[in-house]
């Protein structure tokens, strides 16, 4: 074989590995643009907090740097008939408009907790809104009694709890709010209704939304995230509050899912600083569109 053809039968076998390097990283370029493709990945949790822009104390939704969920119209469908007037956008505004507050509490009844975080309320004649977790209000039906009682609201969290259920089919999403607010209204008794709905974590989708709304229930978000599940310290808690409420008027405590102590100092503290600066307080809008 001369010299010439060698030559050439290298240069063909050259030019082939090109076109088989450049092949493969057009494939690798298409499968990396296929993983990242905007509006393929995982939704934005529609919940939570949105700010109202005010800057200082005003009167907002769940955090807006958080993200937040759209005002609906009323919802009709699944999940049961539809409740005319009851919007499936998440709630963070309040009934009082103005620049009232709205408490609400999480992840309870507890045996130990929910009677403290009561009292604290009545000592400062404040109405809060409840977010049960089914089986706790199954296991602790005289506490609901005494929510009830005492005037405030009640709020469906789920059976479970599992901050997962925005990744859940539609139909466990359902069995999920349904059962838990079958299981807090049973345990109310007197034909007291579950008013809202809070996903756990903030994991709404536009099904869990039609479905609470259909079934009497708003679903509610937050402005303020106090962290007081985590136990990070009285002072840390209250100064969330004050630096959050501009943010909008709805703040999250919890009385369930472990000690509670410092929750309870804090909403004392939090109650009293409030009353000082003569903020009221109130419940989440249910029929009202979301204004703030």
């Amino acid at each position: 074989m001369g010299f010439t053809t060698r030559a050439n039968r290298q240069g063909i076998r050259a030019g082939a590995a090109v076109v088989a390097a450049a092949a493969a990283v057009a494939g690798t370029v298409w499968g990396v643009a296929a993983l990242v493709e905007p509006g393929q990945g995982r939704q934005a949790q529609e919940n939570v907090a949105r700010q109202t822009g005010t800057g200082g104390e005003g009167t907002g939704t769940d955090d807006g740097a958080k993200g937040g969920g759209a005002t609906g119209g009323s919802a009709q469908g699944a999940g049961g008939a539809p409740q005319s007037g009851i919007p499936d956008g998440i709630a963070h505004a309040s009934e009082s408009g103005g620049n009232a507050v709205n408490v609400t509490i999480d992840d309870g009844p507890d045996p130990q907790w929910t009677p403290k975080v009561l009292a604290v309320l009545k000592k400062y004649d404040v109405k809060a809104t409840f977010c049960m977790i089914g089986p706790q209000a199954k296991a602790h039906p005289d506490l609901v009694k005494r929510v009830v009682a005492g005037g405030h609201r009640l709020c469906d969290h789920t059976v479970d709890h599992n901050t997962a259920m925005d990744k859940k089919p539609v139909a466990y999403q359902e069995k999920q709010i349904l059962d838990a607010k079958k299981m807090i209204e049973d345990a109310a008794g007197g034909g007291a209704k579950v008013e809202y709905y809070r996903a756990p974590g903030g994991a709404f989708t536009p099904e869990s939304r039609r479905i609470a709304a259909a079934n009497g229930m708003r679903p509610l978000g937050w402005n303020v995230d106090t962290k007081d599940f985590g136990k990070p310290g009285v002072a840390v808690i209250v100064n969330a509050v004050k630096n959050e409420i501009g943010n909008g008027p709805t703040v999250l405590f919890h009385d369930g899912g472990g000690n509670r102590a410092q929750t309870v100092e804090a909403l004392d503290q939090v109650l009293a600083w409030l009353k000082d600066r003569g903020r009221p307080t109130g419940f989440p809008v249910r029929a009202a569109p979301d204004a703030s």
